[in-house]
C-alpha cells in the first residue's frame, strides 16, 4: 500500500513507519526535515509545514495518511480538506485525554462526552484533550467511516522521549532505596508503541475504521516495579509514600513523579477500557519485554538530560517523608 505519514521523525511516527516498511509499504514522510533528519534514507520524504500548506505534495495519491502530530484543528483542517479525494483512510492518533472527564472507567468508554474548549483557560495544557477532540471531529465530519482514531494513553517503548516510564526500569536497575509513589496497588497503563504501530497499520490493511482506545492493560504500580526488579535483576528496596504525604510536601500531583497521578478527578486515568480495540485484534506484548527494551534503548542512549525525578529531589522526600 502507498502510505503518507503526517511526521514520521519521532517516538509513534518513527514506529509506524518501521511498521509500514515492516509490511512492505510504499512509504512518504511529510515533514519540516527538522527532527531527526535523515532518519530512514530510503523512505522518500516531502519537506513541507502542514500549518502552512501541503502543496509540495502535489496530487498524488495515497491509500492512507497516519497523521501522529496534529494538535491544532486548524491544521487538521487544513490537512483534511487538501487530501480529500486523494487517500482512501485517514487515521489520526489521538489521545485519552479527550474525554471530559477521568474520573471513571465509564467516563472513557469510546462513546462517552468529550472535553470542550474553557474560553478562561490560560495553559496550553488545559486546552490539550479539547483541542484533540476538535481535530476528532474535523477527520470524522470529512472521512466518516473511512476514519479511524486511535486514543492511546500512556505510550512507551524505545525513543520514549518523555521521562515518564523509561525512569522506573533505569532508576530500579541503579538499586537502593527507591521513592515508590502512592500506594503498591494504584494503577498504571501503558501500551508499547510498537503495539499501537500495529494496530494502526492493521487498520489500513483491514480497511478499519471508528474510534478505538488503545491502552495497555492497568496493573498495579507494584507489579510493575516488581517487573522492573525481576527484569533488571535489581536488589532496590521500594519505600512507599502515600499520596497525601506527597501532595502536601509540595510535589505537583500530576508531573511530579514519572507515572503518578496523584491529581482530583483523574482517578480511573490509569483504568481505560480498550476491550473494543482487542476485540479488533490489537494484541500487547509483555510489559516484561517493554521494560527490557526500554532500558536497552535508554541506557545505550546514556539516559535522559533531564530525569523525571532528580536524584536530590528523591533523597529530600525519602528523608522527610518515608516512616
Amino acid at each position: 500500500m502507498k502510505i503518507l505519514i503526517l511526521g514520521g521523525t519521532r517516538f509513534a511516527g518513527r514506529s509506524i513507519v518501521e511498521a509500514a516498511l515492516g509490511r512492505g509499504d510504499a512509504v512518504t514522510m511529510f515533514n519540516r526535515g527538522i527532527t531527526n533528519r535523515g532518519l530512514f534514507p530510503g523512505v522518500e520524504t516531502v519537506i513541507g509545514d502542514r500549518a502552512e500548506d501541503l502543496l509540495p505534495l502535489g496530487r498524488r495519491e495515497f491509500d492512507a495518511v497516519v497523521d501522529v502530530a496534529c494538535y491544532d484543528p486548524a491544521d487538521a483542517r487544513r490537512s483534511a480538506d487538501y487530501l480529500k479525494g486523494r487517500v482512501g483512510r485517514y487515521v489520526f492518533v489521538s489521545t485519552v485525554s479527550v474525554y471530559a472527564s477521568q474520573a471513571t472507567t465509564e467516563s472513557q468508554l469510546e462513546d462517552a462526552p468529550l472535553a470542550e474548549l474553557k474560553p478562561d483557560a490560560r495553559d496550553p495544557l488545559e486546552s490539550y484533550g479539547a483541542n484533540q477532540a476538535l481535530c476528532e471531529a474535523v477527520i470524522r465530519e470529512a472521512y466518516g467511516e473511512r476514519a479511524l482514531i486511535g486514543r492511546p494513553g500512556l505510550i512507551s517503548g524505545p525513543h520514549d522521549p518523555t521521562d515518564r516510564f523509561p525512569y522506573w526500569p533505569r532508576r530500579i536497575a541503579r538499586g537502593g532505596r527507591v521513592l515508590a509513589p502512592g500506594d503498591a496497588g494504584d494503577l498504571i497503563q501503558v501500551i508499547d508503541v510498537r503495539d499501537l504501530a500495529a494496530f494502526l497499520l492493521d487498520g489500513i490493511h483491514r480497511q478499519r475504521g471508528g474510534v478505538f482506545n488503545l491502552t495497555g492493560t492497568p496493573r498495579p504500580f507494584g507489579i510493575l516495579l516488581d517487573l522492573c526488579r525481576t527484569a533488571t535483576y535489581s536488589d532496590a528496596e521500594l519505600t512507599w509514600v502515600p499520596t497525601e504525604r506527597l501532595i502536601g510536601a509540595g510535589v505537583d500531583p500530576g508531573t511530579g513523579i514519572p507515572l503518578w497521578v496523584g491529581k482530583p478527578g483523574y482517578e480511573a486515568f490509569n483504568d481505560v477500557d480498550s476491550s473494543r480495540a482487542a476485540a479488533a485484534g490489537l494484541s500487547c506484548r509483555s510489559l516484561t519485554e517493554t521494560i527490557r527494551d526500554t532500558l536497552a534503548w535508554d541506557l545505550g542512549r546514556g539516559g535522559p538530560e533531564k530525569p523525571g525525578l532528580d536524584p536530590a529531589e528523591e533523597e529530600r522526600l525519602l528523608a522527610g517523608l518515608a516512616g
